[in-house]
């Protein structure tokens, strides 16, 4: 009995070592628990590795109302995203540059558009559909009749020479009716005002600035919004077609930076926005503003719906279609070939 007695202790004690072995194996696992919270607390708050992007403009309201706003509003900070501004004076010249390597995006108006459908960039956000661009006569010329025979100055390859070409084709006229003074943009404008030439093509803020100066000795023969039935005024922003093979992902970072500045600015923000290109181009605030009317300024969620239902896609068929009749443009090329709508979508997701 006493053997037995011994052995139900000695069986006791073997279940109590058991059961507080057992219990220290169950705490143990809860130990580690606390890094593994540590581990995943960063997908709280992704970041993006940081990236610097050399990025053309030039200096008017309709390159940099965007661009700047999502500077001074801290977007392209919040995408880790900085970004280093270099003015240019016309679009092929941006596309000369990025081509050299030394400009990651820009944007580009009307006319360098050509360049983009010949296969020398890629668009990958649609800007805003422009009312900037004009053709102004002098003293002497009041309607686009009388240019024939005149002394007109333009920026070739530029959306300069495609409102012109428009303009004389209305009045039944050709380049080879004029004399066509193929000039830098700033000079247009010192030409204009001091007379040495009869009649002009540019855009905002030039256009704006010489019908100022001119007052009633100037004329506004036509402008974009006197062909809005029959074409359509385009600006854009731009990659090499290299580019956008091998930078996907900084492409689309800027673009949803993009895209929310847009959603602010074009949301009747035209005072605060005025002031930062401005800023940026060292012009006087009233020039600027005055500019905030020359053109349909889209809202990056307008800009990702029109790449979904067609819409954006139609803009640059017709675009295509006007340089095509304008031979501007050899033969039809897919929009899809230079257009990236894919990229317009995802960044508004």
């Amino acid at each position: 009995m006493k053997n037995k007695f011994i052995s139900m202790l000695l069986a006791l004690a073997m279940v109590l070592s058991l059961a507080a072995c057992g219990s220290k194996q169950e705490e143990t696992p809860a130990e580690p628990q606390q890094p593994q919270q540590s581990e995943q607390a960063p997908e709280a708050t992704p970041t993006e590795d940081p990236i610097t992007l050399n990025v053309a403009y030039m200096p008017n309201y309709g390159s940099l109302w965007a661009v700047t706003t999502a500077i001074n509003k801290g977007y392209f900070e919040e995408a880790g995203i900085t970004v280093k501004l270099v003015e240019f004076a016309d679009g092929p010249t941006i596309i000369a540059a990025m081509e050299s390597g030394t400009i990651d995006m820009g944007y580009i108006g009307q006319g360098a558009h050509k360049l983009c459908i010949q296969g020398n960039a890629k668009i990958f956000a649609l800007s805003h559909i422009s009312n900037g661009d004009a053709v102004i006569g002098g003293p002497n010329v009041k309607t686009l009749e009388d240019l024939k025979g005149k002394t007109v100055a333009y920026s070739s390859g530029t959306s300069s020479e495609d409102i012109l070409k428009n303009g004389l084709e209305k009045a039944g006229l050709t380049m080879g009716d004029i004399t066509a003074m193929d000039m830098d943009p700033s000079n247009i404008v010192t030409a204009m005002l001091s007379g040495g030439v009869d009649a002009c093509a540019t855009w905002s803020p030039n256009s704006l600035k010489i019908m100022e100066e001119l007052g009633n000795d100037g004329t506004l023969l036509c402008d974009n919004m006197t062909f809005s039935d029959t074409t359509v005024s385009l600006a854009s922003w731009i990659v090499t077609p290299k580019y956008a093979e091998e930078n996907a992902d900084k492409i689309l970072r800027f673009t949803k930076a993009l895209y929310k500045a847009m959603d602010y600015a074009a949301d009747g923000n035209y005072e605060e926005v005025a002031q930062y290109v401005a800023d940026q181009t060292k012009t006087d605030y009233d020039s600027v503003y005055a500019e905030r009317g020359v053109a349909d300024w889209f809202t990056g969620k307008e800009v990702a719906a029109g790449a979904a239902d067609g819409s954006i896609e139609h803009y640059y068929k017709v675009q295509q279609d006007n340089f095509i009749a304008a031979g501007a443009v050899e033969g039809e090329v897919p929009v899809a070939d230079y257009v990236m709508l894919d990229n317009m979508i995802e960044a508004g997701k």
